[in-house]
């Protein structure tokens, strides 16, 4: 069954998706979303990342308390820039990274993090996954930005997927 139905939620979810986009319930419609919900989950089934065990779900809500609070400081910070440019002490440069963190789930979280957040950008991982090269809009201090990095986002994400 797991070979012919391998995400089941994502089966339904991309019907319900097709069903939504086409404002119809139709039978064509159902049915070519059927047929879309079963093959793109079997087709792509190479491209799925390796299985999630999530552990400390409370690290989670803390995890996401901090990339909320930090990519509102980080939209304020960049307004600053736009609005107030004399007031900007530093330039920007590229830091690399130590990482600790080796699960692939949680390098796309962290990703993810760092590119919703206003002023910083994912340059480029090490083949080795061991240094990330970010982009950062305003260093002064490079330490300061990689112990930010480790502290609020590697280490809870250590916690949750290793």
């Amino acid at each position: 069954m797991k070979v012919l139905l391998p995400a089941p939620l994502l089966s339904v979810a991309l019907l319900l998706l097709w069903l939504l986009l086409n404002q119809s319930l139709g039978a064509g419609h159902i049915l070519l979303g059927t047929i879309l919900g079963l093959a793109v989950p079997v087709l792509l089934r190479g491209l799925r990342p390796l299985p999630v065990r999530i552990r400390h779900p409370l690290t989670i809500l803390r995890l996401a308390l901090s990339v909320v609070y930090d990519t509102s400081v980080s939209n304020l910070t960049v307004v600053r820039f736009l609005l107030f440019p004399s007031y900007r002490k530093h330039g920007a440069d590229f830091v690399h990274i130590p990482l600790e963190l080796r699960d692939p789930n949680a390098l796309a979280v962290l990703a993810m993090i760092v590119c919703i957040t206003p002023g910083t950008s994912w340059a480029e991982l090490s083949r080795d996954r061991s240094v990330l090269l970010l982009h950062a809009l305003e260093v002064g201090d490079p330490q300061a930005v990689i112990d930010h990095i480790k502290t609020r986002y590697e280490r809870p994400l250590m916690e949750i997927f290793e």
